[in-house]
């Protein structure tokens, strides 16, 4: 455990003022935090321009690569896709002062569990500049000032989404606030910010996560690898299972959704794996496998034992035949971060085992793990993926960034 770092004058500063704001933005009502939403919606637009020449210089500067690169980059599609996005969180319900039980005590007391703001909410994050959107307005939405850390990478591009953000008028200064990635000393600051900072979460690679979660004071809400399975069963659709496999692994293999890893039962391994193999690979995929995959398909690399934990985030995937469900949850279950986990299948009962038994954030029957996100979930937004088990746990957003508290209402009673 690192000691508690002491905090720049700069980072404390914009601690402080985030800290202020949090109380504004606690008492602001649903109508006016739905106002503000769909003006930074607008701004967002309008500003488009700005956002994606900032884009172009941490592009021209990034010394980063294939799909690692797509994580940085804005086009004007995805800018309209983020302002879309900041509107469909202004159209959710809003879980602050949700009624989440009420009942009355013999003696007369009504007691009351409500929804509340967390109060000033920290995220450290790596090269995906939405997820400066995505944070600062999840965090408004709930009533919580937000402080951003993002990648070096993304630099220029999340400064320009941040200030355009912040500068709609009738957001309180240090709503969103956004701290230097030019130096770690920012991280270190962050996370031991204790009495400024209500909660940090770490978004990123393992690296990122594993130093938040050692080093914090601050506590943390883990985000977390997607070493992500998909198991096709005896019974499955092999149709289905392709296009589902191919989707899941090629349409953005850069994120933490993304399949890393295919199990296949040994009962139909000599039929589906020469063909998905054979698709993979025209699709650009790397794959890998064990011996039985080699043997099927001999243009496969072998594979080696640190694969089947590895998280690729590239065109690259490992394939392992299975005697069948119970060897398939056995296997994910040792090697898997938590994340995203697929059955293909036509049997119902393997189905549900493999949906009661895999320990996962989300569990998918005949789908694909790219579903795990905010906003195919209907969230609007995500603050990240929770693959650990307390407070929450898969994609998190409204309700996930309040907490509660007890409201007491009594008539005179003592005890």
């Amino acid at each position: 455990m690192v000691t508690v770092t002491s905090i720049g004058s700069s980072t404390r500063e914009k601690l402080e003022r985030a800290r202020g704001a949090a109380a504004q933005l606690a008492q602001f009502s649903t109508e006016k935090k739905n106002r503000l939403l769909l003006l930074m919606a607008d701004a967002i637009e309008v500003h488009a321009g700005e956002i994606l020449r900032a884009n172009e210089q941490d592009i021209t500067e990034s010394k980063l690569a294939g799909a690692m690169l797509d994580r940085l980059l804005l086009n004007p599609r995805r800018v309209r896709e983020t302002a879309d996005a900041v509107r469909a969180v202004a159209a959710l319900p809003d879980p602050v002062n949700e009624v989440l039980a009420e009942w009355t005590r013999p003696n007369g007391l009504l007691i009351r569990k409500v929804r509340v703001p967390l109060g000033v909410v920290g995220i450290v994050y790596e090269s995906r500049p939405n997820v400066t959107v995505d944070a600062a307005v999840l965090a408004f939405k709930t009533g919580n000032a937000v402080v951003l850390r993002g990648g070096k990478e993304a630099a220029h591009s999340n400064q320009a989404l941040a200030e355009t953000l912040a500068a709609v008028p009738g957001v309180p200064a240090g709503a969103i606030e956004l701290l230097d990635s030019s130096t770690r000393e920012t991280v270190q600051e962050l996370i031991t910010a204790r009495g400024l900072v209500d909660v940090v979460i770490p978004r990123g690679g393992p690296g990122l996560i594993t130093h938040v979660m050692e080093n914090a004071v601050v506590p943390v809400i883990e985000t977390g690898a997607g070493n992500c399975h998909i198991f096709v069963d005896e019974s499955a659709d092999l149709e289905m299972a392709s296009r589902i496999v191919i989707n899941a692994k090629t349409q953005r293999p850069s994120v933490c959704n993304a399949a890393e890893k295919l199990l296949v039962h040994s009962a139909i391994a000599a039929k589906f794996i020469p063909r998905i193999v054979g698709e993979l690979i025209k699709a650009g995929v790397e794959v890998r496998g064990d011996a039985e995959t080699c043997r099927l398909a001999p243009e496969v690399t072998p594979a080696v034992g640190n694969d089947w934990g590895e998280e690729y985030l590239r065109l690259c995937m490992a394939v392992h035949v299975v005697s069948g469900v119970d060897e398939a949850i056995e296997h994910i279950n040792r090697y898997s971060t938590k994340h995203s986990e697929t059955i293909v299948t036509a049997n119902e009962a393997n189905a549900r085992k493999f949906l009661r038994l895999v320990d996962s954030a989300a569990v998918y029957w005949n789908a694909s793990t790219r579903f795990t996100d905010g906003g195919e979930f209907g969230f609007g937004a995500e603050m990240g993926i929770s693959t650990q088990k307390l407070h929450c746990r898969g994609p998190f957003a409204l309700a996930e960034l309040t907490s509660s508290k007890y409201q007491v209402i009594g008539t005179g009673q003592i005890r």
